[in-house]
C-alpha cells in the first residue's frame, strides 16, 4: 500500500473536492438569469408525461432563477414541466398559489402542486412549491440539498408543518381545459391533515412512485418500538410471532442502493411514555437491541 506524506495528502483531497465541486454551477450565482425562458411545448397535458419529465429531472441543478431545461429554482422546476405541456403558469410560486383549482389535502393526485411557507416565522407567505407523487411523496427543486429530489410530506415534520395550499392544473379529461384562477386561501397542514393523505394500493403488478414508501397503518400516535430492519421483508414467523405476543406492528418499506429495505415497527402509541413502558418486554420477548422510534 502506497503511502504519502501529510501534505500531500491534504493538497491531493482538496483538489479531488474542487474537481467534483466545480461539476456543479452555484446554487446563488452572483448574477442571476432573471429573463424567464418559456419552454418548448414537447407534450401533451396528462400523468404519463409528468412522469417522464419526473424521472429524467431527478437530480437535476438547483440554481436560483433558472427554469431549465437543465437547472431549476423550486418553481421554474413546476413552471418547466407544465410550461412543456403546454400549460402557462405564472413563474414565482406565490403566483402559482393562486392559480389552479383548490384541493383538500385529502384529494391530492399525482401532479398537483403543494405550496409551503418555509419563513422562520411562518407568516403565511408562499415560499416554496413541489409537486405531489403519492402516498405522502413529492419532488421539488430543494434549496438545500442543491438539486432536485423526492421528499415525503408524511415521514418530515418540517414540510408537513407549512404546506398551505394545494392547486390542480392537469384536465380531468383529453380536450378538457385547464382550471382557471381562483382565490387563495391559506390552508395550515394540520395534524389531523397528515391522515387525510389519499391511501393509495399496492396491488401485485401495479407500477408505483419511484422511492416512496409503503406504509401499513394500524392505529394512531407516532411513537413505535423499532424491532429492526431488514433485506426485502420480514419473516413471516416474526410477523407471527408479535402478533400471537398482542402487539400490532407496522412495515415502511423503502428503497436503498437498488434494494428493498424494510423497518418492523410494533405501535403506535400516543406518547413515548407509553412505548418506553413497551420497550422491556419486545426486547426480552422479541429483539434485545429494539429500540424507541418516533415517526410523524
Amino acid at each position: 500500500m502506497l503511502k504519502f506524506p501529510k501534505i500531500h495528502f491534504i493538497l491531493w483531497l482538496s483538489f479531488l473536492l474542487l474537481l467534483l465541486t466545480a461539476c456543479k454551477p452555484s446554487p446563488h450565482p452572483k448574477h442571476p438569469h432573471y429573463e424567464v425562458t418559456k419552454p418548448k411545448v414537447k407534450y401533451a397535458p396528462n400523468k404519463k408525461n409528468l412522469e417522464k419529465m419526473v424521472k429524467k429531472l431527478k437530480g437535476s441543478p438547483y440554481v436560483w432563477a433558472e427554469e431549465g431545461p437543465n437547472q431549476f429554482d423550486c418553481s421554474g422546476y413546476t413552471y418547466y414541466m407544465y410550461g412543456s405541456m403546454g400549460i402557462d403558469l405564472p413563474r414565482t410560486a406565490r403566483e402559482q398559489a393562486k392559480v389552479g383549482k383548490y384541493i383538500k389535502p385529502s384529494k391530492l393526485k399525482y401532479g398537483d402542486l403543494i405550496f409551503f411557507d418555509t419563513t422562520k416565522r411562518r407568516n403565511g407567505k408562499i415560499t416554496h412549491v413541489g409537486m405531489y407523487l403519492g402516498n405522502g411523496w413529492f419532488t421539488h427543486a430543494s434549496t438545500t440539498k442543491n438539486e432536485v429530489v423526492y421528499s415525503n410530506l408524511r415521514t418530515s415534520p418540517y414540510y408537513k408543518k407549512r404546506l398551505r395550499i394545494c392547486r390542480r392544473y392537469l384536465p380531468d379529461t383529453k380536450g378538457a381545459s385547464v382550471a382557471t384562477t381562483s382565490s387563495m386561501k391559506a390552508t395550515p397542514w394540520k395534524t389531523k391533515a397528515f391522515s387525510e393523505l389519499p391511501q393509495t394500493s399496492h396491488k401485485k403488478g401495479t407500477q408505483n412512485m419511484p422511492e416512496r414508501p409503503l406504509i401499513n397503518h394500524t392505529g394512531q400516535g407516532s411513537f413505535f418500538v423499532q424491532v429492526g430492519s431488514f433485506s426485502g421483508q420480514p419473516k413471516k414467523a416474526l410477523l407471527h410471532k408479535i402478533q400471537k405476543l398482542g402487539y400490532t406492528y407496522k412495515i415502511i418499506k423503502f428503497p436503498r442502493d437498488g434494494k428493498q429495505v424494510s423497518k418492523l415497527l410494533i405501535g403506535p402509541y400516543t406518547d413515548k411514555t407509553t412505548a418506553r413502558g413497551i420497550l422491556p418486554k419486545v426486547k426480552q420477548e422479541i429483539e434485545p437491541h429494539a429500540f424507541i422510534a418516533e415517526i410523524l
